[in-house]
């Protein structure tokens, strides 16, 4: 897809966002069912089954998906897919690109060992490695369109309100 595709396709859903604003806002939802004697939950999604387990640094053997892991790989996915939009609208070729997430959590703090460890990833990095013929400028617009638009890290960055429904 070239840029020129990439406008053409999207002109009419923006502009019917521009009209009725009401309709961009999307609902998203995510159901898993719970396998307690596995210790898992599996997710149907549009795609794939994916069972979640335990980490082996929390008792898993590491045959199942870590919920840890699956938060990176949105964060990746995300980031990746925005990219390509982008790099498309701008014109810039990417022969060949990567991003990797990597990022640390405390086991102590999942499993309730130190209660002054914190639960939940801690820190992210994201990196991109791209080849391209874009200059060092026009890469680095590239990589910070991409960040404003993503919309799992920015979701990272500026948590949502969550509320528990104990149902």
């Amino acid at each position: 897809m070239n840029a020129t595709e990439l406008r053409a396709m999207q002109a009419p859903i923006k502009q019917a966002y521009r009209d009725h604003p009401e309709t961009a806002v999307i609902p998203a939802r995510a159901t898993g069912r719970i396998d307690q004697t596995a210790l898992a939950c599996i997710i149907e999604t549009a795609h794939a089954t994916i069972k979640a387990g335990l980490h082996p640094a929390a008792g898993g053997d590491g045959s199942l998906a870590c919920s840890g892991d699956m938060l990176l790989d949105a964060v990746v996915a995300c980031a990746g897919v925005t990219l390509a939009a982008v790099a498309t609208a701008m014109g810039i070729t990417i022969h060949h690109g990567t991003v990797t997430a990597e990022g640390h959590w405390d086991a102590r703090g999942t499993l309730g060992t130190d209660r002054t460890a914190p639960v939940g990833v801690t820190d992210i990095t994201l990196r991109f490695a791209l080849d391209t013929d874009a200059d060092a400028a026009t890469t680095t617009r590239l990589i910070a369109t991409t960040e404003r638009y993503c919309v799992v890290l920015q979701t990272l960055r500026n948590p949502p309100q969550i509320t528990v429904d104990p149902g």
